[in-house]
């Protein structure tokens, strides 16, 4: 009886303490109270440049209305996700809307990161308060996802008044721009920790560029050689068009966990290595 209860009492630390230790590792990387205060300042600074809010809905909105209704009148209907025939507005509007979705979030964690980072200082001044940098992450990256949360949603408003939206799975697809908005945002912030200059930011339009553009935005992805395909797939936009496509059109199913699981793992280790990598560089 005695041994069994050695057994017990020796293997209850080999149970708990790893668990104490990854359950501690994760609130120490995902930040804590202080990131809402970044949030705050964030919406306070941008309370009078509604205009630069207003601007991210425009550009995906001309795409709509010139490529989605103007040329979709002479291409008539496409194979949508299901293998059915759907109009090219309606092939071409859930892709735009996780490209809104994609150029809130970059810009935001990019551009506006760079330069509160190196030129503002404003991360320095936040360090000399209680907030960690992993606060300042954890803050930067929600807010540039609030920002890609408002370019969706009044994207979404418009596409439910061009009848866009062909399914009651459409209610899922704002959450599903949010998920978009989440990898992207913190795989921007992450990328732009290791940039050194603004000049680096030309590697940023290398990236977006060809995403918007090949990961079946304006066309179905059979319209590729097979060797070309299993690249597209494996890129994160294009993962999140096959979530949004996949809901405003009403072909739901288990694959679509697939882009789920993609975008969710993507946000969360760019948010890991933005959190590292701004105590490294603001600590030193």
């Amino acid at each position: 009886m005695s041994s069994g209860g050695d057994v017990r009492v020796r293997e209850l630390p080999l149970r708990v303490v790893p668990l104490a230790w990854l359950s501690s590792r994760l609130r120490g990387s995902l930040g804590g109270r202080g990131s809402l205060h970044l949030i705050e300042r964030n919406a306070r600074a941008y309370r009078h440049l509604w205009l630069v809010l207003v601007s991210g809905v425009a550009e995906p909105l001309f795409y709509l209305l010139a490529i989605g209704v103007g040329l979709g009148q002479l291409v008539g209907t496409v194979a949508g996700p299901g293998g059915g025939r759907v109009t090219y507005a309606a092939f071409v509007g859930p892709a735009l809307l996780a490209t809104s979705s994609m150029n809130g979030a970059i810009y935001d964690s990019t551009f506006n990161v760079f330069f509160l980072l190196k030129y503002a200082k404003v991360y320095d001044a936040m360090l000399a308060t209680p907030m960690r940098a992993t606060d300042v992450a954890l803050g930067q990256i929600g807010w540039a996802l609030i920002r890609a949360s408002l370019y969706a949603f009044a994207f979404m408003v418009v596409m439910l008044a061009m009848g866009l939206l062909e399914s009651g799975w459409a209610v899922l697809a704002l959450p599903a721009a949010v998920l978009t908005g989440f990898a992207f945002a913190a795989a921007g912030m992450a990328a732009t920790t290791f940039m050194r200059s603004w000049q680096d930011f030309e590697y940023v339009m290398l990236v977006s560029l060809p995403l918007f553009l090949f990961s079946t935005t304006f066309y179905p992805l059979s319209v590729y050689p097979r060797a070309l395909q299993i690249v597209v797939e494996c890129t994160p936009l294009y993962q999140a068009v096959t979530l949004l496509r996949g809901l405003t059109l009403g072909v739901v199913g288990p694959a679509l966990l697939v882009p789920v699981a993609y975008l969710a793992l993507m946000g969360v280790v760019g948010l890991l290595i933005a959190g590292r990598r701004v105590g490294r560089l603001l600590l030193t």
